[in-house]
């Protein structure tokens, strides 16, 4: 495998944890964000994934049901190794690099993963930037929740070594890497973006043909689209729909939790980009407001200390 330098564009919930997992595992990461305002608001995103790290390994010396498969290749390890890892994850800490500069984070960049605004404008511009400055060697991957490739594969100015690679959340536990070229994706990036998920901890699920949503999300996304509308039409409060869930089913969470993960931000770009969310008298567009009202309160999820429930910072 080729790639030493990732740049992770974005740091929000996901872009965030690829960043600090890749560092975590060894690679040279660079953090690219919009602004210096950014990088102030994305310090605490991973000061809060190193005491999640940290909490968790220390766990993992008495408790083997505290094992998480992105942290460790395996459930057997020792007190001694347990402290390297712990080691390893102060260091990807410290090791991180942020930039606001393109031709900064571009400079020999191995591989670039997109982890941006589910909007399909600040994508398109933040590639076609990108463009004048990535060197012919670099591979470029979008973590988009439920766009294709082949929409931007041309914005890119790379097509063959475009492709898709997207993560779960909470990816030092939930350690899967969905892989989704488009018609134009050539071979090799393709399994240099393998050999990469691999060698992050990460399990490769290679997906034969493009599709929104991927594998997960065209399972998860239509569960979540349900749930909100559940709420957004007045049939039940979050916490009532969450304990249904996870009573009939054995669950551990709710829907509203994992949106509350998942972020809202997120949650209402993929709302708005269905038409009929413009009109406030449909469901769609019950479920957008009831969004954009907690947003514009601050309240964007898990980062932000409250969403649909509230956390401790």
């Amino acid at each position: 495998m080729n790639i030493k330098k990732v740049v992770v564009a974005g740091a929000g919930v996901l872009g965030s944890q690829i960043a600090f997992q890749s560092a975590y595992k060894g690679f040279d990461v660079v953090v690219w964000v919009r602004s210096e305002g950014s990088v102030e608001r994305a310090r605490p995103k991973f000061e809060r994934l190193l005491g999640i790290y940290e909490t968790t390994l220390e766990a993992m010396k008495t408790n083997q049901a505290a094992y998480c498969r992105g942290l460790a290749e395996s459930p057997q390890v020792s007190e001694e190794e347990i402290d390297s890892l712990k080691d390893a994850a102060k260091k990807a800490f410290e090791s991180l690099k942020f930039t606001t500069s393109y031709e900064e984070a571009a400079n020999d960049a191995d591989l670039v993963i997109e982890a941006i605004a589910e909007d399909p404008e600040q994508k398109i511009a933040f590639y076609t930037e990108l463009a004048h400055y990535l060197p012919e060697k670099t591979i470029l991957a979008t973590n988009s929740s439920t766009m294709l490739p082949s929409t931007f594969a041309e914005a890119t100015g790379r097509p063959e070594k475009y492709l898709a690679l997207h993560f779960a959340n909470e990816i030092w536990r939930n350690n899967t890497a969905e892989i989704m070229g488009h018609a134009g994706t050539a071979q090799q990036p393709y399994e240099e973006v393998v050999k990469f998920a691999d060698a992050i901890g990460m399990i490769p699920l290679r997906l034969k043909k493009e599709q929104p949503g991927y594998i997960l999300n065209s399972l998860l996304v239509p569960f979540l689209k349900s749930a909100q509308a559940l709420y957004a039409t007045g049939v039940a409060d979050p916490e009532t729909i969450d304990k249904t869930w996870m009573l009939a089913t054995g669950a551990p969470l709710g829907p509203f939790r994992i949106l509350d993960i998942v972020g809202l931000t997120t949650a209402y770009n993929i709302a708005i980009m269905d038409p009929l969310a413009a009109d406030p008298e449909t469901v769609q567009g019950k479920v957008a407001a009831m969004l954009k009202e907690r947003i514009d309160a601050g309240k964007t999820g898990i980062n932000a200390g409250e969403g649909f429930y509230r956390y401790e910072k």
